[in-house]
């Protein structure tokens, strides 16, 4: 899926865990009628690609969404993506 966004901001890189996992976030606003605000995760070697960008530049991002499942100890489930 592509999306447009005008960047609202771009997070430091995190390492995640001990296993030297990274992750970096891009907060961006799509141009349409009722505007979203999307976060956007890059992972690993994939981070650095943000270093090219500035806040308040027009992107289009090609994203993969991935979700799951997951219920509560309550019984409700709910999904993140």
């Amino acid at each position: 899926m592509q999306v447009t966004l005008i960047i609202k901001r771009i997070l430091a890189t995190k390492s995640v865990g001990s296993n030297g996992f990274e992750t970096r976030e891009l907060h961006g606003t799509t141009e349409e009628q009722y505007p979203q605000t999307l976060n956007i995760q890059f992972t690993q070697g994939r981070c650095t690609l943000l270093d090219n960008f500035k806040e308040g530049q027009k992107v289009k991002i090609d994203v993969n969404i991935k979700g799951r499942e997951w219920t509560n100890p309550a019984g409700e489930t709910t999904v993140f993506n």
